[in-house]
């Protein structure tokens, strides 16, 4: 049984029909990326999974629990976590209490060791936990909104373009800790504007285009498909 069941999703902006119809699952320690071109509906469907768009008609489901109609907050606790487009960060916090917010729906006397956990992740938070989080570099503060996510305790870890606005030196790190997380058990669904490398890293990939999934198969099946590397990869 899939862990995250997304079936027959429809989400309207007013009168625009940004996701028509999409269905497609996540199983219990899978990388799975959407992937498209800006516009596609991604992140849109990554926010209403996420339960911070309510849909037109369509379900979502985390261990077989339905969760369309429940508040984000609620879906927190139920074990699913988004690292959204932009980061997000509360820049005027530092970057411990950055990970405490993180942290609010779990037992408090877990927070030291789940704080632990994080640095380990990302040594460089250990080194600037007392710093204001809005001045961190780009990359810092992507590792920020992954640690914040990941101190809720996720069953799936849903992250929205991770590597956008970053050096291509940071992108490879901010991927390998991708590949640890999943090597270590987490359960992610990526969506990622870099195809190449979001195929490379996922087990299963999905193509999403104006809302409607046209595509899906495994990363390396996706990398040599040829409507895939046209579109996506350069040719």
């Amino acid at each position: 049984m899939a862990l995250l069941n997304v079936n027959e999703l429809h989400v309207y902006y007013g009168s625009i029909h940004a996701i028509k119809g999409i269905s497609f699952e996540v199983n219990e320690g899978e990388i799975v990326t959407l992937i498209g071109a800006n516009g596609a509906g991604k992140s849109t469907t990554l926010n209403t999974v996420a339960g911070l768009l309510k849909p037109r008609s369509g379900d979502v489901k985390l261990n077989d629990k339905l969760l369309t109609g429940t508040p984000a907050h609620k879906i927190v606790s139920e074990g699913m976590a988004l690292c959204p487009e932009g980061r997000r960060i509360f820049q005027q916090l530092t970057v411990r209490e950055n990970l405490e917010m993180g942290a609010y729906t779990n037992d408090p006397t877990t927070l030291e060791d789940d704080l632990e956990k994080i640095y380990d992740l990302f040594p460089r938070l250990k080194e600037r936990y007392k710093q204001v989080a809005g001045t961190l570099s780009g990359g810092e503060q992507q590792m920020l909104a992954m640690g914040r996510a990941l101190m809720s305790h996720p069953k799936i870890l849903m992250l929205d373009e991770p590597s956008m606005g970053l050096a291509p030196i940071l992108v490879e790190q901010i991927f390998e800790i991708i590949e640890r997380l999943n090597s270590e058990g987490a359960t992610i669904l990526l969506v990622e504007q870099n195809a190449q490398m979001a195929l490379s890293v996922a087990h299963r990939g999905y193509v999403l285009e104006t809302g409607r999934i046209i595509a899906n198969g495994t990363g390396k099946e996706l990398l040599h498909n040829d409507m895939v590397r046209k579109a996506y990869l350069g040719g």
